[in-house]
């Protein structure tokens, strides 16, 4: 249920210019998903009752991605309260807590904004509750001033004196507001600062002015890490992932080397898989408890079921459906494809828009041919079929249950269940030949 006593504010109109690219900053991925997204989703764990996102001009992806959450435009960039005040037509009457948030800062987790909307339930109920932390390098991150009577005001980096910049507590940017005196408050800043911004730190001082109470809550730095590079965003992603491999081990995954496997923000794994070094998990891949996933395997749109065993070396493509006790080996690629239960494709075989029946055993080298340059052709294996080694069916194709193949064929026409298909030349031996040719060669060597 929809908790209408707090909104969301979503700042995302940042160019990103350190970024290098024309994908707007908050665009990009981490895990496999925007770093909006990941905000959204840590909002929407809140049960926020209302979100608006802050876009700049041209940046109809973020549109597009957040929907149905609405957007408002900062058609100029002039600075953080600027922003904030973009979403007064959709928030001007709301009474409860505003929370401002940034997308370039998408670590923040709920358990803090949590501790930020208890601050404000408590007497004497802060107008303004800002987020701080201590980061090892306070850098240009603007200061936390405190007097007698608590937090008395934020001080940017580039307008604060060596005091104030020797003070330990940074200001994250994040802040709940309460929307009652939110936009008066806004109204109420100038842009008389070193940057000629208008900057919501300011709302603090003037909250102040106005006999309203402030506070702050403290969050650990990594939480807070904002991302506007590409260094950054690595740093970002490592985060994540230790994140994504923490919650896993913690839900009874086995990760030999866990800094080496990397997670999708929806990989979906049950208990006890075991899962080894250098795997990689796309979008999409879900997969079932008692599975194995042997070293460098990549899976992205795949679902997996119990009892499988997968690579080392295998790469599983959207549509692959494994089956249960289905066995995946080294250098094997499938393509919305399903392998039924206790199938088994083992050895540097390709296996695309087809059906493994149940218990069939595929040789090296095997080949579905599904592609003649126009379009793409199902193959279909019964169960219990056996495909010798090195073996090409050319799609369409079925081969009936239980049905053999012989290693090396190209098959071209259907194969009867329980048949043996044997498509090659015959073998052909002229005796004497291999020595005659080497001492030709020779000969022709020496000339």
């Amino acid at each position: 249920m929809m908790n209408n006593s707090i909104a969301a504010i979503l700042l995302a109109a940042g160019q990103g210019t350190r970024m290098k690219s024309a994908k707007p900053k908050v665009m990009h991925a981490l895990a496999g998903r925007p770093m909006i997204l990941h905000l959204l989703d840590m909002v929407r764990s809140l049960d926020v009752g209302q979100s608006v996102v802050v876009t700049g001009p041209g940046m109809d992806e973020i549109t597009a991605a957040v929907a149905p959450v609405p957007t408002v435009l900062q058609q100029e960039r002039l600075g953080t309260a600027h922003a904030v005040a973009q979403a007064k037509p959709l928030l001007k009457d709301f009474q409860g807590t505003v929370l401002v948030l940034y997308g370039d800062t998408p670590l923040i987790t709920p358990a803090t904004i949590q501790a930020m909307l208890e601050r404000r339930s408590q007497a004497p109920h802060p107008a303004v509750v800002v987020l701080g932390f201590r980061p090892k390098n306070g850098g240009e991150y603007g200061r936390l001033v405190f007097g007698a009577n608590g937090l008395q005001a934020i001080v940017e980096y580039k307008d604060a004196t060596p005091e104030q910049r020797a003070i330990p507590l940074c200001n994250s940017g994040v802040m709940a507001i309460d929307g009652k005196h939110l936009f008066s408050l806004i109204d109420r800043i100038g842009n008389d600062n070193a940057k000629g911004e208008f900057y919501l730190t300011d709302i603090v001082k003037l909250a102040v002015a106005q006999g309203l109470t402030c506070s702050y809550v403290e969050a650990e730095e990594e939480e807070l890490l904002g991302v506007n590079s590409r260094a950054e965003l690595a740093e970002a992603e490592a985060l994540v992932q230790r994140r994504l491999r923490a919650k896993a081990m913690a839900g009874g995954v086995t990760l030999t080397d866990p800094n080496s496997v990397t997670l999708n923000w929806d990989t979906e794994l049950g208990q006890d898989v075991t899962i080894g070094p250098n795997v990689v998990f796309a979008d999409g891949v879900k997969v079932a408890s008692d599975v194995e996933i042997r070293a460098f395997c990549h899976l992205e749109g795949v679902t997996i079921a119990s009892g499988a065993q997968i690579g080392p070396f295998a790469r599983l493509r959207p549509g692959a459906e494994i089956g249960e006790n289905a066995h995946i080996g080294n250098f094997v690629e499938i393509k919305k494809a399903s392998v039924e239960a206790g199938a088994k494709v083992n050895h540097l075989t390709y296996i695309g828009d087809a059906r493994i029946g149940a218990g069939a055993n595929i040789g090296a080298g095997t080949i579905t041919c599904n592609y003649d340059g126009f379009g793409k052709y199902h193959t279909d294996i019964g169960a219990g079929a056996f495909v010798g080694s090195n073996s090409a069916l050319v799609a369409p194709v079925t081969i009936g249950d239980g049905a053999i193949v012989g290693a090396g064929s190209v098959i071209t026409k259907d194969v009867a269940p329980e048949a043996l298909a044997v498509a090659r030349n015959h073998q052909m031996e002229l005796p004497g030949w291999a020595e005659t040719f080497r001492d030709k060669m020779k000969h022709l060597k020496k000339r």
